[in-house]
């Protein structure tokens, strides 16, 4: 295990700022990171024991403590659930004869609950030793583990075929499908590799960025920041380095439309950050990839070697003097709140994900106190198409405030789960006509549990910024689901278990507010747990991050929308039950010392 640290940290030339690629290889190799492996490390990078632990502490997929040598880790995720997790999940602990949280007494296998792993569209999934498992059953998991003990190979528990296109190709093998249901001009398989660069290294920078800016092309990630003035922030602040950053964590549930494009158009994306790197003169670009979709990182390191032979990375890149820019895989470990910029920036420097404070924001001191943009993965495809078709032609998609198009990951009570690129403008009623609805439907999550739950009165409304923006996701629930338990609730854990702590609002007032939530599912609410829960989840919008601010919305969104359905469950005749049962509090204790409560 010594002689293996060495030889990790030499290749990593020593660098405290690429701990994450240290720790994710000596935790790839041994399925742990043991305490003697965090003494070296500490030493050899020259940091305290307590700063190698707080980093492996803060991300889901290290462990300081064996995990199996083969580690299954299953969604836990809202679709997860409706889909047939618990089913499964069962099943997985009849076979293996532990719970989860555990591994086997041999140490052969460890079970895991772990957030969206980005395969909505095909739940329920699971990730065994970095490899996907789709559209999982209770037989299923009998033939997996039974595999697993009679010792095959990963890549022999495959029971069908790869999936669709990339999945296929030969350093990826995988099951999972693209489901991409309608393509558009993002998403046009037409697409012709260093178009691109070649027209870009015919213009100056200022020029690129003009022509970003005059389409009116804003960020696809959620936030909707002006792609073109970020780029121009960037260039002209002060800095002896500059980068490109490729936000490929998605990891809110329900969002899986990076994963589609990282399949099947990877070099369009790469063009991207080439067209970003040389807009902002940027000489290095990195693309933060969430440690779910590792299946994919020998694909895509071949994708990159390919650029490099053609010169479409590089030193001088197609022949324009001075133009040298280069691309790197740097893989998350797990955690959700890294989707926020600041704390993405924070993790690719080998720390815990915690959200800066700002000003000053990225593109003036980001990736190692230098300018850095941070672009989302379709925000970066869709400015190639841009550059190669003109502003003018962007902005003759959408709505004057929305232009161009927008790619959808639909999941849920719908016959067609998939990838939807769409112009900006259509109505959710016209979504939920193009994926074909699944009976009768209650409601739709749009944006993801950050975003809002809205119910048929609103289905109306359009998306876009005008009205209802979105990141990207869109789960649709049918009449038969109980939205405050099967939704809400869910919604409210993930936020929990995904909190960085930083912000007090954050580490507290979500656990505050789901209790407040299970009381009343508990059927011990009155009509002030609901008010409570408005006027305490307005306190979260003092977080730092978009996380905290956001941590509240199921609950908010959901009493705005669907106010009865907690009003149903509320006792009528109280007006005052703090939830607390004194019988249950005292059980315990009483039966210990053999005395009857006198309550």
């Amino acid at each position: 295990m010594k002689k293996y640290t060495q030889k990790v940290l030499d290749k990593y030339h020593h660098d405290k700022t690429r701990l994450m690629d240290i720790l994710i290889e000596i935790q790839s190799e041994y399925g742990y990171i043991s305490s003697e492996v965090i003494t070296i490390i500490a030493q050899d990078l020259n940091m305290s024991e307590v700063d190698v632990e707080q980093t492996i502490s803060f991300y889901h997929f290290f462990s300081m403590k064996p995990t199996g040598k083969f580690s299954i880790y299953l969604n836990n995720s809202a679709v997860a659930n409706m889909m047939g997790r618990n089913e499964v999940a069962a099943a997985f602990e009849k076979e293996t004869g532990i719970k989860f949280g555990e591994t086997t007494p041999d140490g052969l296998i460890g079970l895991y609950e772990t957030s969206c792993i980005g395969m909505n569209d095909q739940e329920p999934a699971a990730i065994i030793n970095n490899r996907i498992f789709t559209k999982l059953t209770a037989f299923r998991v009998k033939e997996i583990i039974r595999d697993i003990k009679e010792g095959k190979e990963i890549e022999k528990m495959f029971s069908a075929s790869f999936g669709d296109g990339a999945n296929r190709n030969a350093l990826v093998k995988s099951v999972v499908s693209n489901n991409i249901r309608k393509i558009g001009p993002i998403l046009d398989p037409d697409y012709k590799v260093g178009e691109a660069i070649k027209k870009i290294i015919k213009m100056t920078p200022e020029e690129v960025i003009a022509e970003v800016k005059h389409s009116n092309i804003r960020g696809r990630g959620g936030a909707g920041f002006p792609t073109g003035l970020k780029w121009e922030f960037c260039r002209n602040a002060e800095g002896e380095k500059k980068y490109i950053f490729c936000n490929a964590d998605e990891g809110e549930p329900g969002t899986f439309k990076d994963r589609v494009i990282l399949t099947e158009l990877p070099r369009l994306l790469f063009e991207g950050m080439v067209v970003a790197g040389y807009a902002v003169g940027a000489s290095e670009g990195i693309l933060y990839l969430r440690y779910e979709y590792k299946y994919l990182e020998n694909y895509l390191e071949d994708i990159l070697k390919a650029a490099r032979e053609k010169n479409y990375l590089g030193k001088n890149i197609m022949g324009k003097n001075g133009f040298n820019f280069d691309i790197r895989i740097q893989f998350g470990a797990g955690a959700y709140v890294c989707g926020e910029e600041s704390a993405l920036i924070e993790s690719a420097e080998g720390k815990r994900g915690e959200p800066r404070d700002r000003p000053p924001f990225p593109v003036e001191k980001g990736y190692l106190e230098m300018p850095t943009v941070v672009n989302n993965v379709e925000t970066l495809c869709s400015v190639v198409k841009v550059i190669l078709n003109g502003g003018d032609w962007y902005r003759s998609f959408g709505t004057a405030d929305s232009t161009g198009t927008k790619l959808l990951s639909i999941s849920g009570d719908c016959r067609n789960p998939g990838v939807y690129e769409v112009a900006w403008g259509f109505s959710v009623n016209d979504i939920l006509e193009m994926v074909g609805k699944s009976g009768n439907v209650q409601a739709v999550q749009v944006g993801g549990p950050s975003g809002s739950l809205i119910g048929p009165d609103e289905f109306n409304r359009t998306l876009g910024y005008e009205d209802l923006a979105t990141g990207g996701s869109l789960i649709i629930f049918g009449e038969h689901r109980d939205l405050l338990e099967d939704v809400v609730l869910n919604f409210m854990e993930f936020f929990i278990e995904e909190s960085c702590g930083s912000c007090s609002t954050c580490r507290i007032l979500p656990t505050v507010l789901k209790q407040k939530l299970e009381k009343i599912l508990n059927a011990r609410g009155i009509a002030q747990d609901i008010a409570d829960i408005e006027n305490w989840g307005k306190f979260l919008k003092a977080s730092r991050c978009g996380l905290g601010q956001t941590a509240a919305n199921p609950l908010l969104t959901s009493i705005k929308n669907f106010r009865h359905l907690y009003e149903e469950k509320l006792q009528t005749a109280k007006e005052y039950d703090t939830g607390f049962d004194l019988s249950a509090a005292v059980k315990d204790a009483c039966e210990v010392t053999h005395r009857i409560p006198n309550i």
